[in-house]
């Protein structure tokens, strides 16, 4: 009977010993499946190019769990071009606990206040579309930026110009004086884009050659509405005058076709960048003769991908070539029908 006694001991004592380890593996890979909470903060959600970009984020999202078994929640707001609100939008995304933060700035000149809150929470974040001050970026190593070298845009924007009127000079010179006369849509004067991109687009048109003349030019904002107005002011006052449109995005661009089918004005070529979905239909009809893309599921894959590596205090792959460690700049081309 204690022969017995005592098998029947060992086997009970070896099974227990078997389900404690059973336990301790199972609890190791529930704990490697967790969820991934990324607060995602729009400038403004109705801007085109931004709304295409929060569009392959939450495709990256579907991707990342498929792949690697994560649970990924994206809690993406709009700020509404309100800095005070996206401040708010901050707070809330810390106190919810999310793990790294991706925020399109309102105003880059006031990511300050944000970077503090961050830095206190100890919360990575991916700035992307507006660059904050460099002093603000060198404050912790967990900041990061995505987007594309505006003067490349530019570059890029001005040379679908000098193509053109190499190829075609009474493409653009309507008129025939041997002068191209154009007019200017810009977008937030407080923008580092903007002002980059209409430097350097016209500069490409002197350098490449091209006979330009200024009419007008006017900030729109990013906005098509805007820019439909200006333009329709503009026709009125400079009618069969205009040649040109040199817009700093495709929104713009597209208000300004509006503006001219209205008008059932003709003879006027438009240039864009950012190929946004209706740029690109605007590009294939002949009613916008350019436009420059950034390889838009390169640019949020870059988002993501470093957010997901932050979140999990992971490097980020070195395929990505982080100028600084902290830069990522996304690949641009040049769209023509």
């Amino acid at each position: 009977m204690k022969r017995k006694s005592k098998i029947t001991i060992w086997l009970l004592a070896g099974l227990c010993g078997l389900l404690l380890l059973t336990g301790c593996d199972s609890k190791e890979k529930e704990g490697e499946k967790k969820m991934l909470r990324i607060g995602v903060s729009l400038y403004r959600g109705d801007d085109t190019f931004i709304n295409n970009i929060r569009g392959e984020l939450e495709n990256c999202a579907k991707e990342y769990e498929k792949e690697h078994g994560v649970k990924v929640t994206l809690d993406i707001q709009d700020a509404k071009g309100s800095q005070n609100t996206q401040n708010n939008q901050v707070e809330r995304f810390i106190s919810l606990g999310c793990d790294v933060l991706c925020i399109n700035p309102v105003d880059r000149t006031a990511a300050s206040a944000m970077i503090e809150k961050v830095m206190t929470a100890e919360i990575p974040v991916v700035f992307f579309n507006r660059q904050p001050v460099e002093e603000d970026m060198d404050r912790w190593d967990q900041l990061y930026y995505v987007g594309v070298v505006a003067r490349e845009s530019a570059v890029l924007q001005g040379s679908i110009v000098v193509d053109r009127y190499r190829e075609d000079p009474k493409s653009l010179d309507r008129n025939g004086d041997g002068v191209v006369s154009y007019v200017l849509l810009e977008g937030e004067s407080s923008h580092q884009d903007s002002l980059i991109r209409t430097e350097w687009s016209i500069q490409t048109l002197k350098d490449g050659g091209v006979p330009i003349e200024k009419i007008t030019g006017g900030i729109a904002n990013w906005e098509r509405s805007q820019a439909s107005a200006l333009m329709e002011q503009w026709l009125e006052q400079y009618p069969d005058t205009i040649e040109l449109v040199v817009c700093n995005n495709d929104d713009m661009a597209l208000g300004a076709i509006d503006a001219i089918e209205r008008a059932k004005a003709s003879g006027i070529s438009l240039v864009g960048i950012d190929a946004t979905t209706p740029g690109l239909e605007a590009v294939r009809s002949g009613k916008l003769m350019g436009t420059v893309s950034s390889d838009k599921e390169q640019y949020a894959g870059a988002i993501f991908t470093i957010a997901a590596a932050a979140a999990q205090k992971e490097p980020v792959p070195e395929e990505l070539s982080l100028e600084e460690g902290k830069y990522y700049w996304s690949r641009q081309e040049i769209i023509v029908k």
